[in-house]
């Protein structure tokens, strides 16, 4: 009985991380994706990623000269998102995601998450996230079926905008780059995890694929720790954002605290 129940517990945290991440944060799948059926949209969107079996770059770099051309965020900064008239506070952590933040702080500061659009929500069979941050989402025309597949165009190249995956092991100097901590043979945990209310970025099988797409955590999700990119968490309205609707609008986000920790790319 025992055995039927993990059987259960694991098939359906397989299904649901193949049903939000992501029909993505890139624009098409990896090469060596696995695609699955979303059984919400039924898009065709990629599992968690497996090992690469090309060479794969340092497990715990500094974020250094390889991501010179990335915004940072050296400290801590605050972001209220304001979501049908109610305010949602987050503590952004670029301590230990200072890439990540920094990505989120530049687009808030650029007004792209002003107006998108939640395009996925779980709460059944149990609560999982509620996911936004496609800029496609402004256009209040665009298919909603289509909403999941965008990222951040920057205007300076006319491309795509990625960020490496970035996460920070307990006890480690520097976070482990491009890949999970899996795949770079890292036991310890992160020090951002998956518990109720953190913030972290949505990505194809890539791990190098997150652009603009994030999600809010719903409940403790411990078995995406160590996979995908938490950089914050909110600290007030968690009740707004167990209200969220898909379909529901960013009506503003703006960055009210610890902007002089952030270090745009000149």
């Amino acid at each position: 009985m025992q055995m039927q129940i993990k059987i259960q517990r694991w098939f359906f945290s397989l299904l649901i991380v193949g049903a939000l991440f992501v029909g993505g944060c890139g624009s098409s799948p990896a090469a060596n994706s696995t695609p699955t059926p979303n059984p919400a949209s039924g898009e065709s969107i990629s599992l968690s990623p497996s090992p690469s079996p090309s060479a794969s770059p340092p497990a715990a770099v500094a974020a250094g000269s390889q991501f010179s051309n990335l915004a940072r965020l050296t400290g801590k900064a605050t972001v209220v998102m304001i979501v049908k008239g109610a305010p949602i506070t987050i503590e952004l952590d670029g301590t230990n995601a200072p890439i990540t933040a920094g990505n989120f702080v530049d687009l808030v500061q650029k007004g792209v998450y002003d107006g998108l659009v939640f395009h996925r929500v779980v709460r059944e069979p149990q609560p999982f996230v509620v996911q936004g941050g496609d800029p496609q989402g402004k256009d209040p025309k665009f298919p909603t079926a289509r909403l999941g597949t965008g990222g951040f165009i920057d205007p300076k190249t006319s491309t795509e905008r990625r960020i490496p995956l970035e996460i920070k092991a307990k006890g480690a100097a520097n976070p482990t780059y491009s890949q999970t901590l899996q795949e770079a043979g890292v036991a310890q945990k992160p020090v951002l995890m998956h518990t109720r209310g953190a913030v972290a970025m949505a990505r194809s099988q890539s791990p190098d694929s997150a652009s603009s797409q994030f999600y809010f955590t719903l409940t403790d999700v411990p078995f995406l720790d160590g996979s995908y990119a938490v950089f914050g968490y909110v600290k007030q309205g968690m009740d707004v954002v167990d209200q969220i609707q898909a379909g529901d609008r960013i009506e503003k986000a703006t960055v009210t605290q610890g902007l002089e920790n952030f270090k745009p790319v000149n």
